[in-house]
């Protein structure tokens, strides 16, 4: 999902995704079989065009709640198989304002095109500067981290004697490898017969049969919020992100659940 700060401007974007985008050898093939088991890529002709779709929502849903309307559409999105005839890829154009954006562009992309961070790393290169077409987008220069996690660390000095500090270099090895150990023998016993506990986070095999919908939702924070609690903790935005993210799902696991919460 992409939020956009102006109304989008169709036959524009439909021109830079042709001459940018869907020159990538991926983005303009399709998987054949020709009767063998395994599929291979094969070039075919792209029409831009039946990759830019402009779906017809309810009017009245959207006026009452554009921003549900937006996640109902998201969510209804892996429902809907996509057209093997053609690139898996597909641009949706959502052209109305929600709180966060003016308008919204839903990317779906088969995951054999790539994944996450390399389609981000494509579509990023493949845009241009508004100032000037003819350049990358400028991104912001990163300001030089400062803390303590960020200074050099010194190592400590090993202890007297010969056999402590055979010891002391030793043991740190010690500890990986039995910790290797230990997770290979548990990936093993899961393959076999260990089954992860059903939960709040993981439905049974019947209930994914029953109800296999899945359901994306999303939280816009303020950067200079994040910012702030990472210069008070010391610490990074993905610490802070990642503390954010466990708290959350362990206050809705114990809400949900009847456990009682602890931190």
């Amino acid at each position: 999902m992409i939020g956009l700060g102006s109304p989008v401007n169709l036959p524009v974007f439909s021109a830079g995704i042709a001459a940018q985008l869907a020159r990538y050898p991926r983005f303009r093939s399709i998987q054949v079989t020709d009767g063998c088991k395994s599929p291979r890529w094969a070039r075919t002709e792209v029409n831009v065009d039946d990759h830019m779709i402009v779906p017809t929502l309810d009017p009245a849903a959207v006026e009452a709640d554009p921003d549900r309307a937006v996640e109902d559409y998201v969510a209804s999105l892996p429902a809907l198989p996509m057209d093997l005839s053609r690139p898996l890829w597909e641009f949706h154009f959502l052209d109305f304002p929600t709180s966060e954006a003016v308008g919204t562009v839903v990317l779906r992309v088969h995951h054999s095109l790539g994944d996450g961070m390399s389609l981000i790393t494509l579509l990023l290169a493949s845009a241009r500067s508004a100032a000037d077409p003819t350049r990358l987008p400028a991104m912001p220069v990163q300001p030089a981290r400062t803390g303590a996690i960020y200074e050099p660390q010194h190592r400590q000095p090993l202890p007297a004697g010969a056999l402590a500090a055979f010891v002391a270099c030793v043991w740190p090895y010690l500890v990986l490898a039995w910790n290797t150990l230990v997770d290979v023998i548990f990936f093993a016993a899961t393959i076999v017969f260990l089954r992860d506990p059903n939960t709040l986070f993981r439905r049974a095999d019947s209930e994914i049969t029953l109800n296999p919908r899945r359901r994306f939702v999303h939280r816009s924070l303020s950067l200079d919020d994040v910012k702030f609690i990472k210069n008070a903790m010391n610490c990074t935005v993905n610490d802070v992100l990642v503390g954010v993210t466990s708290a959350a799902l362990s206050q809705y696991y114990f809400r949900k659940s009847g456990k009682r919460c602890t931190f």
